[in-house]
C-alpha cells in the first residue's frame, strides 16, 4: 500500500509517517516508481506506536516495541527491552501518582481550613 492508504488505515497523517520514517521507526521501502510502499506489518507497527503514545509513552520509548515486532515476535511487548520500558513507565507513573496525592492532601487541608466559618467572612470582611 502507499503512504496515503497507510495513513488513513492507521488514523494518522502522511506527515507523521514520514517523521516516523526519519526517526527509523517505520521502514523506508520504495517501489520501482519511487513511491513509498508499506504492508500489513507496517500497519501493525503504527498501531503499536499509536497505542503506546495514547498511554503517554514518548516516541523514543516505543522503539523497543517496534524492534520486537520487526524481529518477528507476534506482540511488541514480548521482548525484554519492551518489558524494561513498561517497568520504567510504571515507576514513573507511581512517582507522579505519589506527587499528585501529596498535592491533593495539601489542597484538602487548605480547603478545610477556609471552609470553617469566620467572623470576617460573615460580615463582608469587617471585624466586629
Amino acid at each position: 500500500m502507499r503512504i496515503g492508504e497507510l495513513a488513513a488505515r492507521a488514523g494518522t497523517t502522511t506527515r507523521t509517517l514520514r517523521y516516523y520514517e526519519s526517526r527509523g521507526l517505520l521502514p523506508a521501502r520504495r517501489g520501482g516508481n519511487g513511491y513509498r510502499t508499506y504492508d500489513e506489518g507496517d500497519l501493525k507497527l503504527l498501531r503499536q506506536i499509536r497505542t503506546l503514545q495514547d498511554f503517554g509513552f514518548d516516541l523514543e520509548e516505543t522503539r523497543p516495541f517496534v524492534e520486537c515486532l520487526r524481529a518477528g515476535h507476534p506482540e511488541g511487548d514480548s521482548c525484554p527491552a519492551s518489558l524494561a520500558v513498561y517497568r520504567r513507565k510504571l515507576a514513573e507513573l507511581d512517582s507522579l501518582i505519589g506527587e499528585l496525592q501529596a498535592v491533593r492532601a495539601e489542597i484538602g487541608v487548605r480547603l478545610a481550613s477556609v471552609e470553617e466559618p469566620s467572623p470576617l467572612c460573615e460580615l463582608g470582611g469587617r471585624e466586629l
